[in-house]
């Protein structure tokens, strides 16, 4: 019987965060991929601060190798760098909120 033993050390980002541009009111969403599922310690922030799930802030993960991070109805403010942390693992990507031009 061979049993397969996967360590959160043999756990790699397969597909990291894409730097991401949004006008004001939009959602933003980025997703970072893993190899495997069952890492510890997952964690999402904005510019050094730790998101959590609320109205604006949807955290959530599919089969334990999908993470995804939706803000929704961002502000300029919002903009900044999104840092998914697992493990060991870090990945980061640029969010830009762009204003609406009234003068069209």
């Amino acid at each position: 019987v061979l049993l397969l033993c996967y360590t959160e050390e043999a756990a790699v980002i397969v597909s990291g965060l894409k730097n991401t541009d949004v006008f004001v009111g939009e959602s933003a969403t980025f997703t970072c991929e893993l190899s495997y599922p069952g890492v510890k310690n997952v964690q999402w922030w904005l510019d050094g601060s730790p998101l959590h799930n609320n109205f604006v802030t949807e955290i959530s993960e599919q089969d334990g190798m999908i993470h995804t991070l939706t803000l929704n109805d961002v502000a300029c403010h919002d903009s900044g760098t999104v840092t998914f942390r697992a493990g060991s693992l870090i990945s980061s990507a640029k969010l830009l909120v762009k204003g609406i031009s009234l003068l069209e």
